[in-house]
């Protein structure tokens, strides 16, 4: 390997490390790291003795603004258990390079962070599904054409080669199948296919990928949930249904109804995340 390539490695490690660093002298060691999806940052308000920081404050932490997506990370307690909740994250179509996608997931494993909550806002395909329902993602399929793990690769991150067998922890999707029966939220299981974007998908497109395998689809995910598994972190990924995809109803997508729905749920699906953390 070139000298400069080992170097840029390096200075990857190095900049998760200071933003480590950084959030270490701040916060409490968190047991759960959650990251919030479009229209879901309703959830932070459950936090006690929040500390808020802007993303813009952390070294090197990716930080332009997004429709539907806050640009802060909380710290505090949630059920007495310490927790940090991510508003926003870095998407693929924003232009964002491979290290700046997987630096968040990075960051909390360096923090200590044992398990990762991963949720979103996504389109169903599978038409048993109705909008407003919960989806916990038993698999995914990565059809971005990229992996954040792609170049490069500095051992401290974790193995070349991550098993991706079970991405999502069979004993995480138990307790929330568990603790689901006490929300008024429908909850399904499925597989969630991750897709560039930023436009939505074609009528063509949802047929290639309903015959695929695939449930739900949305923009993101996926790839934390990559780099979590390659760090060592339990990772957990719910989901929320907010229209169904495109040619399931005739109606067109536009962005504003998906926040809206999206914010139409975020009151129960809040509890549902408290009640989670309180039970792991």
């Amino acid at each position: 390997m070139a000298k400069d390539t080992i170097t840029n490695s390096l200075n990857e490690f190095e900049k998760v490390e200071q933003a480590a660093a950084f959030l270490g002298q701040r916060i409490a060691t968190p047991e759960v790291a959650v990251v919030l999806g479009s229209g879901l940052g309703q959830f932070s308000e459950a936090i006690v003795d929040r500390i808020v920081i802007p993303y813009a404050d952390i070294p090197h932490w990716p930080s332009d603004p997004l429709i539907g997506h806050g640009r802060i990370l909380t710290a505090g307690t949630v059920a007495g258990r310490p927790v940090v909740v991510l508003e926003g994250r870095a998407h693929r179509y924003q232009g964002y390079t491979r290290s700046q996608i997987a630096f968040a997931p990075r960051v909390l494993a360096r923090i200590g962070v044992p398990t990762l909550v991963l949720t979103n806002a996504a389109g169903g395909i599978n038409t048993a599904f109705t909008p407003s329902s919960i989806m916990i993602i038993d698999d995914h399929i990565n059809l971005l054409g990229d992996n954040p793990l792609i170049g490069p690769h500095d051992e401290r991150f974790g193995p070349r080669f991550p098993d991706m067998t079970q991405v999502y922890a069979s004993r995480l999707r138990a307790v929330v199948d568990q603790v689901g029966t006490d929300t008024s939220l429908r909850l399904v299981h499925g597989v969630y296919v991750a897709v560039h974007g930023p436009s939505f998908e074609t009528p063509a497109e949802i047929k290639f990928l309903r015959t695929i395998g695939a449930d739900a689809v949305g923009m993101s995910t996926v790839p934390e949930a990559i780099v979590a598994r390659q760090m060592g972190l339990e990772v957990l990924g719910l989901a929320c249904i907010t229209n169904m995809a495109a040619g399931v109803l005739p109606e067109p997508l536009h962005q504003d109804d998906v926040l809206q729905a999206a914010e139409q749920i975020a009151e129960p699906f809040g509890k549902l995340l408290v009640s989670l953390i309180r039970h792991l």
